[in-house]
């Protein structure tokens, strides 16, 4: 338990995107789906890298329970996954 009282999750799911709005939106209704049938307590946090198909738009818009982290540039794989890791709880 966190020292606000608040319990942490017990699974941290991280999606980093760049330009696969048709997968990601797969993904993330996967994810969802699955883990909504579970007992874990989980987040979903996803980075985008700068997409311009729309994939930031269609995870506010569909997923509002997911975070959503907005890059202005590609940072990369690597750095997308530790941006939303330091987030994580």
């Amino acid at each position: 338990m966190t020292d606000d009282g608040v319990h942490p999750p017990d699974l941290s799911v991280v999606v980093v995107s760049y330009n696969v709005a048709g997968l990601l939106r797969r993904c993330l209704a996967s994810v969802v789906r699955s883990l909504g049938r579970s007992s874990l307590a989980f987040e979903v946090l996803v980075v985008d890298n700068a997409s311009a198909d729309g994939s930031a738009e269609m995870v506010e818009a569909g997923f509002p329970q997911v975070s959503l982290l907005q890059n202005r540039t590609n940072r990369g794989f690597a750095a997308a996954t530790n941006q939303a890791l330091a987030l994580s709880r």
